[in-house]
């Protein structure tokens, strides 16, 4: 399905890139009890998307910015595919506190949303100022950026690239985001500021730990415009059940925009993963990072891993499919597409 060129349209994340923007974790933020293992997965996404494309890193200060080039170069890291920008943050969660771009007349155009760290749940005052801070230095070159007057993180939207956008209720319809927004608000802003022909919402499915309120991204991916991967659980006994079979019932009831159904590819359920109070984490294989020419996955030292591995490659069978060991990012609480934000080709010229 082609679009005119004089629509908006946001194009899904296998379309090509230009980079991946990142938002380094330091001793100021949560990450402070286990800052070595989590650089150390940082350091391994950029090495992988430096190969690819480029690499935009917020850094807290002169000193944090000296100490990440030295781990990227003691990693042999492509350092002349990295950008690095000094930028106070309270987190590293660049999927909702970075930009959504949208191509406008085929040109990028960077939307900026407020974030308020999913409901107001966490400090974000540094973080809501990020995108804007990144785009005043020149970190997305000329590509223009509009600011939106509407709570919204990037974790909460899938985009097939044609039209079709699948998020959750439970998240958009939260009454600590948008709470003046109806249902039919949101979904007619949204096709508004991205050019949808229709919402598909998933009314069901939540993993223990999550604080996003149900990011669609540990939930259900596009693989293409007909393939979606999702979360599934076949333990009767396990307390996510109930909600991921009445999602895996929705999800084979919706159809493609030529009226099929969608090919589904059921994702494994990873043994449950604790932090050190005894709370469970959430640990999904479908936060999983599409980039050019191959798709990084989160694993978790898991006898599942190999298993989500070969599932998410048949959703991708043209690219390669990396493991990137994630067990430090799931300590607080996300993966590793929740730390990433792709920007489409052109928005670094």
């Amino acid at each position: 399905m082609l679009t005119p060129p004089n629509l908006t349209r946001l194009p899904a994340e296998w379309s090509p890139q230009s980079a991946v923007m990142l938002t380094w974790p330091h001793q100021g933020t949560d990450w402070l009890p286990y800052l070595d293992q989590v650089e150390a997965v940082f350091v391994a996404i950029t090495q992988q998307v430096a190969a690819r494309q480029h690499v935009i890193i917020g850094a807290s200060s002169e000193s944090h910015r000296q100490q990440i080039l030295a781990q990227l170069t003691n990693a042999e890291v492509e350092l002349n595919k990295v950008e690095l920008y000094l930028v106070e943050s309270n987190d590293s969660w660049a999927r909702d506190h970075g930009p959504i771009t949208v191509l406008h007349d085929g040109k990028p155009l960077l939307l900026n949303f407020t974030f308020n760290a999913w409901g107001n749940k966490f400090p974000a005052e540094l973080d809501n100022q990020i995108t804007a801070k990144l785009h005043a230095a020149g970190a997305f070159h000329t590509t223009p950026l509009k600011s939106i007057d509407m709570v919204f993180e990037g974790g909460s939207i899938e985009s097939d690239g044609c039209g079709t956008l699948l998020t959750t209720s439970r998240c958009l319809l939260s009454a600590t985001r948008n709470t003046q927004m109806s249902q039919s608000d949101i979904e007619r802003r949204l096709c508004q500021l991205f050019g949808l022909s229709r919402v598909l919402w998933l009314d069901d499915g939540h993993l223990a730990g999550d604080d996003t309120d149900s990011h669609i991204d540990t939930l259900a991916r596009f693989c293409n415009e007909t393939t979606i991967a999702y979360v599934s659980c076949n333990d009767t006994g396990d307390e996510h059940y109930p909600a991921l079979k009445r999602m895996q019932q929705q999800l084979q009831a919706m159809r493609t925009l030529a009226g099929t159904p969608y090919t589904l590819i059921p994702l494994p359920w990873p043994g449950t993963k604790y932090n050190a109070n005894g709370d469970k984490l959430p640990a999904s294989y479908a936060n999983f990072l599409i980039i050019n020419g191959a798709v990084l996955v989160p694993t978790y030292d898991d006898p599942q891993d190999a298993v989500a591995l070969e599932c998410i490659q048949r959703g991708f069978p043209e690219r390669e499919i990396i493991g990137i060991p994630s067990l430090p990012l799931i300590q607080q609480l996300g993966s590793l597409h929740c730390v990433t934000m792709q920007l489409p080709e052109g928005v670094i010229a």
